[in-house]
This record gives C-alpha cells, structure tokens and sequence, in this order.
C-alpha cells in the first residue's frame, strides 16, 4: 500500500493532476500523506485488537482446555495399566503438546508485533513509518491468526469464546 500511494507522487503522475486542474503538487502530497496516515492507523488498530483477543481470550481458553485434556490424561493413567494408558492417551497428550505449540507462538508473535510498532512509531517520516507498518507489523496479523485459526480447530466449541467461521457462514 505505501508503495503504491507512491505512485501519487511521480513527477508524471503530479504533471498529470497539475494540468488537468485536479490537484496541484501540493495538495496531491497532502492527500497521500492523510492516506499513508489511514493506512498506519488502520494496521495500528487491527494489530492491537488482534493482540487483545489473542492474548486476552484465545490464550486463556486454549490454556482451559489443555488443563482439561491433562486431567483427562492423568485419570487415565490412574485407572489403566501402563500399556493401555498409552494407547488410549497417546492422541490426547499430541493435542495438548499442540496446543502448548500454538499459545506459545501466539504469545511470541504477539509480543514481537508489539515491538515492530513500537519500532515504527518512532519514524517521523511518514512514508518510513507507513513502509514499516506494511513490512514488519502487517505480516504479524496473518502470523498470529494462523495458530488462532489452528486452535479454533483443536478446542472445544463449548469454550471457545468467539463465534467459529462454520457458525458465521451458516
């Protein structure tokens, strides 16, 4: 996007405005600057609400129901010898090594994303600030929402705390 918006700002794209008497340079700079500016804010707040849910509501969930599958296992074992217990808990402790996979990159990521913000707010050129958004904090989103997507998949639906896509598609 702040490549693209760019584009505004060539000489051939300003001569174009110019003589149609559209925008002159001036003006044209200044609505590029109001869209990388829109842009900014639009990652900044995507990428603080996604770190909210994640870490406020999906962690805490996932958590609730690997402490459930633990304790499910650790009856198992109690009641089964050895032998049977493995058969019968073995798919049950890769799900809770699974989901210890995904909280921990969710909470990684998180804080990496939080980090490339604060890395980028500190520019004061707008177009650096809004190059920075797009290539460090943007790509954090899609990151971050692959383990959630994971972990919608994995836990279940009586705890999860947000609708799930089948349930908004139908």
């Amino acid at each position: 996007m702040p490549e693209a918006l760019k584009a505004y700002l060539r000489p051939e794209t300003v001569s174009i405005f110019s003589k149609l008497g559209v925008l002159n340079e001036l003006e044209l700079s200044g609505r590029v600057e109001v869209e990388y500016e829109k842009f900014i804010m639009k990652v900044q707040i995507e990428s603080r609400v996604l770190g909210d849910i994640a870490i406020n509501h999906i962690v805490p969930t996932a958590i609730h129901y690997q402490t459930t599958l633990l304790k499910n296992v650790n009856n198992i074992k109690n009641v089964f010898p050895q032998n049977q217990f493995e058969q019968l808990a073995g798919a049950r402790m890769e799900l809770i090594k699974e989901i210890g996979g995904h909280i921990s990159a969710i909470k990684a990521k998180c804080k990496e994303m939080v980090e490339a913000r604060k890395r980028a707010n500190v520019k004061e050129d707008i177009f650096e600030k809004a190059e920075l958004y797009d290539q460090t904090v943007k790509p954090y989103l899609d990151d971050i929402r692959y383990h959630i997507d994971k972990l919608e998949l994995i836990v279940d639906n009586e705890l999860w705390p947000l609708p799930k896509y089948r349930e908004l598609l139908f």
